[in-house]
């Protein structure tokens, strides 16, 4: 029986960090980062309904989506943010069921289905255990100032516009703590793995 995983954190807590380490380890990963991006690629319904919902403002010259003008939008407002989840939302949970359908046929012992918005977006009823990736609010602010290269007053709105990592603690079977280094973030996800592994 293959084990599902729901691994998730907030907005630079490393959980792409621990996503690869799986991938390292041989277990198949379903990203639902990669779903927002494949949902919305030029000619896709969901980039339709965006240019309709939000104008020609969010499409590049090219006709790809303007990542940095949408987010720059959504991040300030919660109701175009609402919008913009109603769009995408039902479009990158189909893309990720039949990505999972796909690895089962290959009967892992753990598929990992990385969601940033797991509890957000109620996905937590299609995984048997949910990873929460956690590290310092200091570190996530840093890293996130030097990730998106932004200001940390935007870096603290773009973290407060999910829901507290606290909270998804609460809600979560187990954590991996990201504040140190990978190779003891690596051990810990492998100690899980071999819990796991060995039931």
């Amino acid at each position: 029986m293959t084990v599902i995983l729901g691994l998730t954190g907030s907005i630079a807590t490393g959980k792409s960090t621990v996503s690869n380490i799986f991938k390292e380890q041989g277990f198949p990963v379903v990203d639902a980062d990669l779903g927002a991006r494949e949902v919305v690629k030029p000619g896709t319904e969901g980039l339709s309904e965006i240019k309709k919902q939000f104008g020609d403002r969010v499409i590049l010259a090219d006709g790809t989506l303007n990542r940095a003008a949408l987010g720059k939008i959504v991040f300030k407002d919660e109701k175009q943010r609402e919008k913009l989840n109603t769009i995408l939302s039902k479009r990158i949970y189909q893309w990720m069921m039949d990505q999972k359908k796909e690895c089962l046929k290959r009967d892992p012992a753990i598929l990992v289905l990385d969601i940033p918005l797991l509890f957000e977006a109620g996905y937590e009823k299609e995984v048997d255990q949910v990873m929460v990736v956690s590290t310092s609010k200091e570190i996530q602010i840093d890293r996130l100032m030097k990730r998106d290269k932004i200001g940390k007053e935007e870096a603290i709105q773009k973290i407060n516009s999910q829901l507290p990592i606290s909270e998804k603690i609460v809600l979560g079977d187990s954590v991996i703590d990201n504040s140190g280094s990978t190779e003891n973030t690596k051990q810990q996800v492998i100690n899980w793995i071999d819990k796991i592994t060995a039931k």
